[in-house]
């Protein structure tokens, strides 16, 4: 894949970068006596944390974060906030998106804004027909997409741009062919190798470190409830909070590997609630101390780790949600008690970034969330429906002192350290991943999630032909290819029935689910139930070595399905 320009050439910018980093190293003169209202005073940091006392002759040692940034980052970066104008310190705390493939408009508004980053939604992605003959996305055209959003947004100053997406595996992936696709995130959890985990959350963000991307909204640390959990299903690894809390954690750790940020997402817990938020305001009714039991134990940071299974986070997104336990009736994006919670209760000293401004669950309340989420706790303010909107409201705030001056310098400083611990990282990570290639690893991670709840264990369960029923026109596509490509024949035989994101059973020789497995509740199948976790080629490769007995299913239930406990498998 070929890197983003941006990120390897030398320029002035980087020549600055370079004798900033060099000044520190040595000891010099970023430690300076004044600070603007609300940056880093000589005893605490904005994130809280101390900072060493000021000396012209000894390099200070970095204080220890449980976020990334060194205490010699965090001084820059309030330097750097300590300069700017209150419209610069405005911009660096939102994230626009934008429609469509034409990001004309999006270019101008970051550049007038001084916009912090941008995301890209599935359809800014450029498409192209790939060399099979179907569709995917154009990446030459996307790295220069990107590259133009990082020399808008990188100019005269000395840290990366967000440039970020939302690529989590399974259902949630803005980006497919020709870069791998992954199974859910669910599937790690049935595999539960941490290990692999972080391997394969590395290998995804290297990608997208070689296309210029500087974050990803991902992973998910949510611990869903089952069925009832209308949102989230797949994409949480595990009804158990513990085992989403080491899955989730190692995924941070490999994106940070990778050289991109990582966001445990949805504080206060998406997992547990049974409204939407893209439509609805969901209301969480747990006690504080249910919450801190479950839904908020994955959100505890370990001490130290910068990679590696059980890496801190730099960032939390939090979701619209209502916690009667904390502020009823008020989405926790908003609400000072529930960023009070994240930062006490939790202990999380990094970025707070609200999940997207533009959903459903805000529609009813207030007129420009953003300033609103800005003034309550929020450092980093996602997809305001109207960028301009959204920074004349924060200005607006500054003006009227519904935004204490000390708050927005917060804010920004949070931000800024956290892209110039990107920066460190990704000159660390080199572009380089674990081992193997991106498609080997999706492969090892499919096989080693695919679960068989009945019927016998490593034997075959079809013969030498398949019918193929269910799922979407590319499921049946993508089965068959790998039952042919195996030797398989297709169009008769043994009935092996797929079933997407569905509650609905059903009967067959072979009954799989494709993505959570809810639905094998109530399916009957003469030879098996086999839970897949995924809908990639890969996962359909590994489905049809189980199917001719080539293989064992090697994962086990991460969650409770009626009558298959947590645990069930082979």
């Amino acid at each position: 894949m070929k890197k983003h320009p941006a990120a390897f050439r030398v320029t002035p910018r980087h020549l600055r970068r370079v004798r900033l980093r060099a000044a520190l190293a040595a000891g010099t003169a970023l430690m300076l006596a004044g600070c603007a209202v609300g940056a880093p005073s000589s005893s605490t940091s904005s994130s809280g944390s101390p900072t060493p006392q000021e000396s012209a002759t000894a390099t200070p040692e970095p204080a220890a974060t449980s976020w990334g940034p060194l205490e010699e980052e965090r001084t820059a970066a309030a330097e750097a906030v300590a300069q700017m104008t209150a419209e610069e310190k405005a911009g660096q705390v939102l994230v626009q998106y934008y429609t469509g493939q034409d990001p004309a408009a999006a270019l101008a508004a970051a550049e007038e804004l001084h916009l912090g980053g941008v995301i890209i939604m599935g359809d800014n992605v450029p498409t192209t027909t790939l060399d099979d003959g179907g569709a995917g996305a154009d990446v030459g055209q996307l790295e220069e997409t990107i590259s133009a959003f990082r020399d808008t947004m990188e100019a005269g100053r000395d840290w990366p741009a967000i440039v970020g997406i939302d690529q989590e595996g399974g259902r949630v992936a803005r980006l497919e062919a020709p870069l791998t696709e992954w199974p859910t995130p669910m599937a790690f959890g049935a595999a539960d190798d941490t290990e692999l985990t972080a391997k394969a959350q590395r290998a995804l963000a290297s990608d997208l470190a070689g296309l210029g991307f500087t974050m990803n909204f991902s992973p998910d640390a949510d611990v869903t409830i089952g069925a009832a959990d209308p949102v989230i299903g797949a994409r949480s690894y595990s009804s158990d909070a513990a085992r989403v809390a080491e899955h989730a954690h190692a995924a941070v750790g490999g994106s940070l590997a990778a050289g991109v940020l990582p966001s445990l997402k949805h504080f206060p817990g998406h997992g547990s609630v049974t409204t939407d938020s893209h439509v609805g305001l969901p209301v969480q009714s747990a006690t504080r101390e249910g919450l801190m039991e479950r839904d908020w134990a994955p959100f505890l940071q370990p001490e130290g780790q910068e990679a590696g299974p059980g890496a801190a986070a730099p960032m939390v997104m939090v979701g619209h949600i209502a916690v009667d336990a904390l502020e009823p009736g008020v989405p926790s994006s908003l609400s000072a008690a529930a960023y009070g919670a994240l930062r006490e209760d939790v202990g999380f000293e990094g970025v707070a970034v609200t999940d997207a401004l533009n959903m459903g669950a805000l529609a009813d309340t207030a007129s420009n969330p953003a300033a609103t989420a800005l003034a309550a706790g929020a450092d980093l303010l996602l997809m305001p429906v109207d960028v301009r909107s959204a920074h004349a409201a924060i200005l607006a705030g500054l003006e009227d002192g519904t935004i204490p001056a000390e708050r927005l310098d917060e804010a920004a400083t949070r931000v800024v350290a956290m892209m110039m611990y990107q920066e460190r990282l990704a000159g660390e990570s080199g572009g380089d991943r674990e081992t193997g290639s991106s498609d080997d690893v999706a492969l090892e991670a499919a096989r080693a999630a695919v679960t068989q709840v009945t019927g016998a264990c490593g034997a075959p369960l079809v013969g030498e032909a398949i019918q193929i029923i269910g799922g979407n026109e590319r499921d049946r596509a993508r089965l068959a290819a790998a039952a042919q490509e195996a030797g398989l024949s297709v169009g008769s035989g043994d009935v092996v029935v797929l079933l997407g994101n569905t509650l609905q059973p059903a009967s067959g020789d072979v009954v799989v689910t494709l993505d959570a497995p809810w639905a094998l509740e109530g399916s009957a199948a003469s030879s098996g139930l086999v839970a897949l976790f995924g809908r990639n080629p890969a996962s359909f490769t590994a489905l049809v070595d189980v199917l001719r007995g080539e293989a064992e299913a090697r994962g086990h239930l991460p969650v409770d399905v009626g009558q298959y406990p947590a645990g069930s498998g082979c």
